[in-house]
């Protein structure tokens, strides 16, 4: 089987780190480069993570390059709270010999996408800024990219707020771009997002391993900064961002659907994403009033043990 191409477009806090330790390792999986964007946390930390992250990873040299230092409209909101001030947890790597390429993840992406003999599949684990920038400054450069898979939304509850997922509350007007950008988007989001996660004591278990990605994947999956500083908070062990990417290789484990999405942009909802998830049609498609709703292909279920195995067996840690 041909490598599939892939662009991660990530923000690199803990789960980013695990996902791109994925698909470094994959068979399956290209990657022919990473843009970063600001979210979890600072721009610069963002690429000085993934830097240290493809070290870990043993990873071949492949371009990385910084985008957006915040949202479209909004100031940038980082989430220290969640993945410390590092952004890595609790885990502490060495700098990089690696260095970003002096040039922006939005001309790093378009030169990858014209480049290639094949159509790429767009990975984003992060606010879509940079992919928004993109795709309304290359507009044309959609014709090459397969389709969008982004972590992202919720069809049930949020996580920034009651109703909005962090990603796609971090910068709304973004989410909405790339979603109205007629490339086909496939939604990773919290329903799926929230399920999938390693045994504790194979995460604590991983903290002694004998390679530095397992220590790493250990110190990732049994990081508490979120949930107290006293590690006394109940576990969880997400591969989270993770998963998305399993969704290249392994899409059958999740039960999806083509839903109408659309991202909200003002009131209370701010940076919901809105799936419409009736099975009949309503008064306001009777009466044209849902136009501006764009069909995504939305995850809803997982067999979370699947992805749980696929992903330890894809780093040699089963």
């Amino acid at each position: 089987m041909t490598p599939l191409p892939v662009i991660l477009d990530v923000d690199t806090g803990v789960d980013d780190a695990l996902a791109i330790l994925f698909a470094v390792a994959h068979p399956d999986i290209e990657v022919l480069g990473i843009s970063c964007v600001a979210g979890n946390a600072s721009l610069e930390r963002v690429v000085e993570n993934t830097l240290r992250i493809l070290d870990v990873a043993n990873a071949p040299d492949i371009p990385v390059a910084a985008g957006a230092r915040r949202p479209l409209i909004e100031p940038a909101r980082a989430a220290s709270h969640v993945h410390g001030e590092g952004g890595l947890g609790t885990l502490r790597l060495p700098p990089s010999s690696r260095e970003a390429l002096p040039i922006s993840s939005i001309e790093l992406m378009r030169r990858l996408i014209s480049e290639s003999d094949r159509p790429v599949t767009m990975v984003a684990l992060a606010p879509q800024t940079n992919l928004a920038l993109l795709l309304r400054q290359y507009p044309d450069i959609a014709g090459n990219i397969e389709r969008i898979v982004f972590m992202g939304g919720s069809a049930s509850v949020g996580n920034a707020t009651a109703v909005a997922e962090f990603n796609v509350w971090h910068d709304p007007e973004a989410a909405a771009i790339v979603l109205d950008s007629g490339v086909p988007t496939f939604m990773y989001g919290l329903d799926v997002f929230n399920q999938v996660g390693i045994d504790e004591g194979i995460a604590s278990a991983l903290l002694t391993h004998e390679t530095d990605a397992g220590r790493a994947v250990g110190a990732l999956l049994t990081n508490r900064i979120a949930l107290g500083s006293d590690k006394s908070a109940e576990y969880t062990g997400l591969i989270g961002d993770a998963g998305a990417v399993c969704a290249l290789v392994d899409p059958g484990a999740l039960r999806t659907e083509v839903r109408p999405v659309r991202v909200q942009l003002s009131g209370f909802g701010r940076g919901q994403t809105l799936v419409d998830l009736r099975r009949w049609p309503g008064e306001d498609v009777v009466h044209g009033l849902a136009d501006e709703w764009e069909m995504v292909e939305v995850a809803l279920n997982v067999d979370a043990p699947r992805y749980a195995r696929l992903f330890l067996e894809t780093l040699g840690l089963a």
